[in-house]
């Protein structure tokens, strides 16, 4: 009855209230509530009390909601229908949100308290509509910020993977995880985030576009810093400790020692040589470490795993000594010799001067290849220092022993040749006999500037040991004196003052060249040139030639055209003059009278002459 009663106190109010501000000037509601009159106001209206008014003001204040736009209230669940939710906010009429804004929270039951934002107050049928999925992005924002600015943790749906990462439910908000931002480690399968909840924090906001960016990393950096500063703390050199595969490189391998990295170099990992570090551990593999140095800082830390071993060298029988025959397998290669694994960590070196007992090295790659299973003698051992070489050639016979009498001076062989240089070549007889051939030792009418106008490596090449040095194991060799000298010949057939006919093949500055056959080239000098009636002989012409010069040792041959006719007038004139001279004396008295008397004649014809004159 009391309540019926406030009630319709509160309708006469209402109506006294809204006819008063009709005929009172527009002012501020609460500054009229104050100072309105209510025993003045209208007869018949029974006086309000003071205190009654404020408990009604206090009953507005405290049931009923303000609908201003963009303002989110909490409003409770009162029904659920197959597609709506009826919620009230306590406004003069309950709101609808569709099912489908509340699809995150399949659990929705009545009772339950939701955010909502009042979208339209009244539609055409006088209906509430209001929003939850709104109010939810508002709040959510309002949400983030407040986590960001205060770094807050928060827990966030991990929905899908994306380019560069993965996309995650925070307050209804799709923030981006970076791919970097997941963990501490490296990440090989993404997948395995994905419909997970996790905890994260708000890293980055940009207001303009709407981005969050999270990280999960940041969660476990704050962790591992603590844990870090106590490790480092207690670090110290040789101290060995249990650590975690983080990752894996050409040059090493990182360890996870809980919080702090340490390098393994790849020469720590292993005695024995490796190619890569995979050859002996794998990612996320638990193995111990010791601690071999660390900065000032103790940021950088030097790990090593094979010092947790026994060193091979240590290990090493004692039984091995110089010149005991040893196997082992080849490990690297370099030009000047390979390394051969003998035990596991212990290698010794095969100089590639060791591998034959040819004097003409060659590399390492002809003997050998990695990967090989080799014999060789030990000739040097140094266990305080590590160190052992190692021979081939010595297991068969040094092929100098009985050099004098496989290779006397005189005799002819056939070799190989290996390699030139600008005075020779060098051949091989057999393995580890080698002897150079000079490049004037190479052929007997060739000029030859370089070897290999003459022969091609790989060639083989009769031969003939010219010189033999033992001591200084020098073999010298000539390829000509293999066959006759053809000049000895040419010495006799193109004797001084034969005559050949031939063709001028070229014509230099100095005169012109003749081609007698394929070995012997002449030279014609400028003067020699000339013909029986003055001019020269060019290019292409034929004509006889006369040998004025040979050089056998130097392989020269001169000659002459003009010799041939110049010679044919000195005999003449010779020829003359000698006739001459055996006649001179028989006529001397005969000829000297008919002279006086043809002078005598010549003076009376000359008188007669000077007379008919006068």
């Amino acid at each position: 009855m009391a309540e019926e009663k406030t009630n319709a106190e509160v309708d006469e109010t209402t109506e006294a209230t809204q006819q008063a501000a009709v005929e009172t000037p527009q002012q501020d509601p609460q500054e009229f509530l104050e100072s309105f009159n209510w025993e003045k106001y209208e007869q018949g209206i029974e006086r309000v009390d003071d205190s009654k008014l404020k408990e009604f003001e206090k009953l507005v204040a405290e049931n009923f909601v303000d609908t201003a736009d963009a303002e989110v209230v909490q409003g409770t669940v009162v029904y659920i229908t197959d597609r709506e939710a009826i919620i009230d906010i306590n406004a003069k009429s309950e709101g609808v949100i569709s099912l489908n804004e509340f699809r995150y929270n399949p659990g929705l039951k009545v009772g339950d308290k939701v955010e909502v934002l009042i979208d339209i107050r009244e539609d055409k049928s006088g209906q509430l509509v209001l929003s939850h999925r709104k109010a939810r992005t508002i709040m959510a924002w309002d949400r983030v910020n407040a986590a960001h600015d205060k770094e807050e943790i928060v827990s966030g749906f991990v929905k899908c993977r994306t380019k560069g990462g993965m996309i995650v439910d925070v307050f209804g908000i799709e923030a981006f995880l970076p791919g970097s931002q997941i963990d501490v480690k490296p990440i090989r399968d993404y997948d395995q985030y994905v419909n997970k909840t996790m905890e994260f924090k708000v890293v980055k906001i940009n207001h303009e576009f709407k981005n969050v960016v999270v990280s999960h990393k940041a969660l476990i950096e704050a962790d591992i810093e603590e844990q870090k500063k106590e490790i480092i703390s207690q670090l110290e050199k040789g101290q060995v400790l249990e650590g975690v595969v983080k990752n894996i490189t050409s040059y090493g391998v990182f360890i996870d020692l809980g919080g702090v990295d340490g390098l393994v170099h790849i020469t720590d990992l292993s005695w024995s040589r490796i190619n890569h570090p995979n050859e002996v551990v794998e990612l996320d593999q638990k193995l111990n470490v010791v601690i071999l140095d660390f900065d000032e800082n103790k940021s950088r830390i030097q790990l090593g795993l094979k010092q947790l071993e026994k060193h091979p060298w240590e290990a090493l029988s004692d039984e091995i000594k110089i010149g005991d025959k040893v196997k082992g397998k080849v490990v690297v290669i370099a030009d000047y010799g390979a390394f051969i694994e003998v035990v596991e960590g212990v290698e010794g070196l095969i100089h590639v001067s060791e591998m034959s007992w040819s004097t003409h090295l060659r590399s390492a790659q002809d003997f050998v290849k990695v990967g090989d299973e080799v014999e060789a003698i030990v000739l040097t051992l140094d266990r305080e220092d590590r160190k052992m070489s190692l021979g081939i050639k010595q297991l068969t016979p040094d092929p100098w022993t009985d050099i004098t009498t496989k290779y006397p001076v005189g005799s002819k062989h056939k070799g190989i040749v290996r390699n030139f240089t600008n005075f020779g070549v060098f051949v091989e007889l057999e393995e580890g006999i080698d002897g150079l051939i000079y490049i004037s030792d190479l052929s007997w009418t060739k000029k030859i500037k370089h070897p290999s106008e003459f022969t091609n490596v790989g060639d083989t090449l009769e031969v003939e040991v010219l010189e033999l040095d033992v001591n200084g194991r020098k073999l010298s060799l000539g390829h000509k004196q293999t066959t006759e000298n053809p000049w000895d010949k040419y010495e006799t057939e193109f004797a001084l003052g034969t005559v050949h006919k031939a063709t001028i093949s070229d014509v230099v500055d100095k005169g012109a060249t003749i081609d007698f056959n394929e070995d012997i080239t002449a030279f014609i000098p400028q003067r020699h040139l000339e013909k029986e009636d003055g001019k020269k002989l060019g290019k292409g012409d034929e004509a006889e030639f006369k040998i004025i010069e040979f050089n056998k040792d130097f392989k020269r041959v001169v000659a002459s055209h003009t010799a041939i006719f110049r010679e044919e007038e000195q005999r003449n004139v010779k020829a003359a003059v000698k006739r001459q001279a055996t006649s001179g004396d028989e006529a001397k008295t005969t000829l000297g009278d008919a002279n006086d008397a043809l002078q005598a004649l010549k003076d009376k014809m000359d008188a007669a002459d000077s007379k008919k004159k006068k």
